[in-house]
């Protein structure tokens, strides 16, 4: 509570509050104010727990003062944010620790989700919708001159993900306190996430993502459960009392794991799950000693080694010094993830025998595969189990999602690294491979070479760690991520394992959440559905089946084009503002969102706006659909040719943009630093998906899955979960194009010869001569020759094989944009069957046939 005699002084310095978040912000509302503060003084249990608009606006006063410390004279906009993060967490906290405590008391059986990646997103708009109280805290703050949009801006995004992996973790985490299932999620709380993306002269510039340098209001250390991580040095044999043979690791470097937690909230219910990120520190941070001595340097080196492994989200490895980071930060989260797990089970009072029975772990890819070693090391070394009774436990325990068809993304080691850093998981790797290898002579004899391909040690060259074999030796489920992403693992990238155990093999096609990617991110839409269907949608996603009633009713269709042209008037007006280019919101908005990798093909979608460009110029006064394309995406530091397309990007557009031939018709946008905050911008705005990755390359993809729900039209290959798409919104609510994964696999196999092409279609030779010319690099004809070698010479992933029916299909998509009212029923009926692909149904398929866990209800009592 704000005592009585505090009060003349804060209300004293209320003056009409600004918006602009570098000012001092103040308010006049004195009366609304000392009405909020009264409340607090007559009931503090409601201030932290109450709901109605007049109670949060004096919890958020409380916070503004004791927290933050602040009076409005002194409170910038980010205070302001932070008072009420603090508002809506005392809320969260409620409802978590009764969840806990629920799940204590009750031993319940546990999903445990491991993830090098979690891409949160911010967390306050998500928190308020879940708790149902968007419109009263939108309310309260703007009775105190405050703008709720403008305080969710300041929200720094937690950067801990570098794409769909770690957004699907977060989706997963929504869905499983939702479902109120009992779960906890766990990673690397990284101090540096994925880099924040400039553009400098067309090109991409990193610049550090130093999301935690204002405080994060989300999370509570947890550093009474910190553990211990040995790595490094050498193994001991040794018998116990009781005669046994018994290895003893002794480390060279110990550190010290503290974990972070944040409350992630479900909709609608009291279960709020946990999201436990570790960061790394030394036991003694500071030597005195050493610094008595005069070496300052050496008295907070094994501080700075130490923090080094939780310091930045996916170092890069081309080095050994980066391949050792990555294993160590992969270890070290794992480690500390099953130690806690054990604490856990011991604090509920049960049996180590019985691990497997309380928790289910899901691998979010290989980066956690060296989990499987480390709870057998955990249960042997430390417990003293036999191998037999933890092997059962540990195959019992895991289970691997696959999320890459890309070869090179699954993960190997170098045997050297990975001996000198984990020495005794090695030893055990080693007894583990002997045992499997075993099995496959048994089941195939005399098969020496599916031996070799199977092992867990690849001994082809430099002797290698397989981490996706380990994970599928030591996981009782295998899945992939869309229907024909799981069949090509079984035919191909995983053959010889869905051989070995064809029971493990499931598919689980990936799924997002309604919650922030409709209700929150398009509100008005969200709003409309509502109207018609009820809201029982936004938790069962299906029931949007329900708009196809509507998909003739003109004033249905109407309103939805409103809304539709507002979402695209609100992101022109951003582009406006940071790119300084002017956009048609009447134009066609053609966008293409995702992380940057050549097998995504940013530049095919670039050779056809080259394409409409060269038509322009060849005839200004073509009759053609006026589109805006709109880019967005990061290339990792490293890969060179990812970060050349978005300079091609940029210089395309610098010369299209300018060209008076163009008139407007033509426009070319680059969004520099895609997150989830700007995707929700996007989302809402599109008409037409850009899908069109080399078929047999994408694992499943979730932005298709976001387009579509928030009504834009996918073009697209037959890709990933694209297949899925179409089957559900009908194929002729979908612009297909493209060869298929045999067609590909087919031209691979019998010889592919990109200039064939090149040299076969006028247009397509013209876009290429273009590029190559120097025409869009001021006359630099080298600067692309990298990317234009690439094309002509390998073009691994068949653009020019798909460029024509990619021309033709994008010609299709033009003619049916002229007919609105026949795209609106296409657009509504996309949204319409998109129930398939919610989180909450994909971790419902998870829940009963990989993990055999049950929801648990939690009721809301008095802490």
């Amino acid at each position: 509570m704000i005592e009585a005699d505090l009060l003349p002084l804060v209300l004293s310095e209320l003056t009409p509050m600004t918006s602009n978040p570098s000012t001092q912000v103040q308010s006049s509302s004195s009366e609304l104010l000392l009405h909020a503060i009264d409340l607090q003084d007559r009931c503090e249990l409601s201030n932290r727990t109450g709901m109605d608009s007049e109670t949060l606006k004096g919890a958020f006063l409380n916070n503004l003062f004791y927290v933050q410390g602040k009076f409005p004279a002194l409170a910038t906009q980010y205070d302001y944010y932070m008072a009420l993060a603090y508002t809506v967490r005392d809320r969260l906290l409620q409802r978590w620790i009764n969840t806990a405590a629920t799940y204590t008391e009750l031993g319940s059986r546990t999903v445990a989700y491991f993830s090098a990646e979690f891409l949160m997103g911010p967390h306050l708009g998500n928190n308020l919708i879940n708790l149902g109280i968007y419109d009263q805290v939108e309310q309260g703050m703007a009775e105190l001159g405050l703008n709720l949009d403008e305080l969710q801006g300041q929200e720094e995004e937690p950067g801990l993900g570098n794409g769909g992996l770690g957004r699907l973790a977060a989706c997963y985490l929504d869905s499983l306190a939702t479902l109120d299932i009992p779960s906890l999620g766990y990673g690397i709380r990284y101090e540096f996430g994925i880099f924040d993306q400039d553009i400098r002269d067309g090109w991409q510039v990193e610049r550090t993502d130093k999301w935690l340098s204002a405080g994060n209001p989300w999370e509570i250390a947890r550093p009474e459960w910190s553990v211990a991580i040995k790595l490094g040095g050498h193994t001991e044999p040794y018998k116990d009392d009781q005669g046994q043979f018994r290895c003893r690791w002794v480390p060279d470097q110990v550190v010290k794991g503290i974990p972070y937690d944040t409350p992630i909230l479900g909709y609608q219910t009291n279960t709020a799950t946990t999201l436990r990120l570790w960061t790394a520190e030394a036991p003694e941070s500071f030597d005195f000693k050493a610094f008595n001595s005069g070496d300052y340097l050496g008295a907070v080196y094994e501080k700075m080694i130490s923090e080094n492994i939780s310091k930045v989200l996916y170092p890069n490895d081309d080095s050994s010094q980066g391949k050792k980071l990555r294993l160590t930060q992969q270890f070290f989260f794992v480690s500390c993830s099953l130690q806690d797990m054990i604490r856990i089970l011991f604090g509920q009072h049960l049996q180590l025998e019985n691990f497997h029975k309380k928790f289910a772990v899901q691998l979010n890819d290989t980066h956690p595969a060296i989990s499987v070693v480390e709870l057998m090391r955990l249960l042997v070394d430390e417990h003293h189990m036999n191998w037999d009774q933890a092997w059962s436990i540990t195959q019992q325990t895991f289970a691997y999602t696959n999320h890459t068809l890309l070869p090179e993304a699954l993960e190997r080691w170098p045997i050297e690294l990975f001996g000198t850093l984990l020495p005794r998981h090695l030893e055990l790797i080693y007894e583990i491979n002997q045992r499997f290898l075993d099995e496959i002579r048994i089941k195939f004899p005399d098969d020496e070479a599916r031996m070799i391909r199977m092992s867990l040690i690849d001994e082809t060259g430099e002797r290698y760690v397989r981490m996706a074999h380990l994970a599928c030796v030591g996981s009782h489920a295998i899945n992939g991520v869309a229907a024909l992403h799981t069949e090509l693992l079984q035919k191909d990238v995983l053959r010889d394992f869905y051989e070995m155990y064809p029971h493990k093999f499931t598919n689980k096609t990936n799924g997002v959440t309604p919650r922030r990617f409709m209700v929150l991110s398009n509100p008005q839409l969200s709003r409309l559905i509502t109207s018609k269907i009820g809201d029982r949608w936004i938790k069962k996603l299906d029931e949007l089946q329900q708009l196809e009633a509507f998909v003739e009713d003109p004033g249905f269709q109407l309103e939805w084009r409103r809304i539709k042209q507002h979402s695209k008037t609100e992101l022109a007006t951003y582009i406006q503002t940071h790119n300084n280019i002017t956009v048609d919101p009447d134009s066609l908005f053609d966008i293409q969102a995702k992380r940057f990798h050549e097998y995504k093909r940013q530049h095919l979608n670039l050779l056809h706006i080259v394409t409409l460009y060269n038509r322009i110029k060849a005839n200004p006064n073509i009759d053609i659909t006026p589109r805006t394309f709109i880019f967005g995406g990061k290339a990792a530091p490293g890969y060179f040719i990812a970060k050349l397309i978005i300079k091609l990007i940029n210089s395309v557009g610098n010369v299209v943009n300018r060209d008076p031939d163009v008139r407007g018709r033509l426009k070319v946008v680059f969004l520099k630093d895609y997150n989830v905050k700007l995707a929700q911008r996007i989302y809402p705005a599109a008409d037409l998906s850009e899908q069109i990755s080399t078929a047999g390359k994408e694992a499943s993809g979730t932005g298709n899955m976001k387009f579509a729900l928030n009504g834009a039209l996918t073009i697209g290959t037959l890709d990933g979960a694209n297949v899925e798409i179409r089957e559900e919104v009908g194929a002729e609510n979908f612009f297909l194009f493209g060869l298929t994964t045999e067609e590909v696999y087919h031209k691979r196999v019998h010889g592919y010869s990109p200039q064939d092409y090149y040299h076969a279609d006028p247009e397509l030779k013209l876009a290429i001569d273009r590029i190559a010319s120097g025409f869009f690099s001021h006359g630099d004809a080298e600067l692309f020759q990298p990317l234009i070698d690439s094309l002509l010479h390998q073009d691994q992933y068949f653009l020019l094989a798909d460029y024509a029916a990619y021309i033709d299909c994008q010609d299709r998509v033009s003619v049916a944009y002229q007919d609105q009212e026949k795209w609106t029923r296409m657009s509504i009926l996309n949204a319409a069957r998109m129930g398939k692909f919610s989180s909450d149904r994909a971790i419902e398929d998870y829940c009963r046939e990989i993990w055999r866990i049950e929801p648990v209800n939690v009721e809301l009592r008095q802490c």
